[in-house]
């Protein structure tokens, strides 16, 4: 889409923070890939957010809500439309319900690691699991993030989203169409902020099993590498790293991404990767996955763009 000086006068209009035109995704996401977007922008509040989705929905522009870029991939030729970032929304807040129960609320833009920190110094249980999980409150809740048996649709208490029409509403836990590796919204919906139900419990044993975690993300994962985590939601069968391994895949080269070879459901950019690679390389495991074994791998990974 073409952005005149007329609608960026607009744009101007809708939010306080941030508002960058023709931006290189490549920037923001964390494998470092991507094309340009046409409009990338910061509401800094979920009033903002209300506006800014009343203004797309008129004016028919596409969007989508985005925040750390961790599980994302922009096509190399950008995005058409706009990318609404909710890295921006920040507030946070814990309430006492009980002697033992803990409701703790967090904004979108909340990283998940400051969750877990306030959790640990609180002595909080329940987010043990999302340690080491990169990115924010709203993609995890999006995600459904996951780990070590655990989900956020455990945790989960109620979400505040803004829908296709601009309105913001509270959803309660049993109201939230949770599934595996994902929350069944419409995808016009926009989260703003979600509440975890928590219990009061040990600092040392929480701290004990969030230790125990990072430790094995360490011992398994390719930290040290830009990634978008994994790549592959796991099968009832086992688990995709598994699989990609068992099928001979680790360290299979598509340009300068490569299948990482400390793990499978992990691809890595070895500087210089493109979009393209990363397809690439997602199709070879899919038609090698399916050759051999019989199985339909799915992305957990968001591609989107041309």
């Amino acid at each position: 889409m073409t952005v005149g000086e007329e609608m960026r006068r607009k744009i101007a209009n809708l939010v306080s923070g941030r508002i960058l035109f023709d931006e290189p995704m490549c920037n923001h996401t964390s494998m470092g890939v991507g094309g340009k977007v046409d409009i990338l922008f910061y509401p800094r509040s979920a009033k903002e957010v209300e506006k800014a989705v009343s203004f797309l929905v008129a004016e028919d522009i596409p969007f989508m809500a985005v925040g750390s870029c961790t599980n994302l991939l922009v096509g190399d030729d950008g995005y058409r439309g706009c990318l609404v970032s909710l890295m921006d929304l920040q507030q946070f807040e814990i309430n006492e319900e009980s002697d033992r129960r803990v409701s703790l609320f967090a904004e979108s833009g909340v990283p998940l690691s400051r969750i877990v920190e306030v959790s640990v110094k609180e002595s909080l249980e329940g987010l043990e699991f999302c340690a080491g999980i990169p990115g924010s409150v709203g993609g995890g809740v999006w995600m459904n993030a996951g780990a070590y048996g655990r989900e956020m649709k455990d945790t989960i208490g109620s979400v505040v989203v803004v829908n296709g029409n601009g309105k913001r509403r509270k959803i309660e836990r049993e109201d939230l169409p949770f599934e595996y590796r994902g929350l069944d919204l419409p995808d016009s919906t926009v989260i703003t902020g979600a509440t975890f139900d928590l219990l009061k419990g040990e600092k040392e044993e929480i701290q004990r099993k969030i230790v125990n975690i990072l430790q094995s993300r360490r011992d398994k994962h390719p930290l040290g590498e830009r990634s978008a985590g994994s790549v592959f939601k796991n099968p009832p069968s086992s688990p995709a790293g598994k699989i990609i391994d068992e099928v001979g895949l680790k360290g299979t080269m598509s340009g300068r991404a490569m299948i990482s070879e400390k793990h499978g459901n992990f691809i890595v950019n070895l500087g210089g990767a493109t979009t393209k690679d990363i397809v690439a390389l997602i199709d070879i495991i899919k038609k090698r996955v399916f050759e051999q074994k019989g199985i339909k791998l799915e992305t957990e990974v968001k591609i989107i763009g041309e």
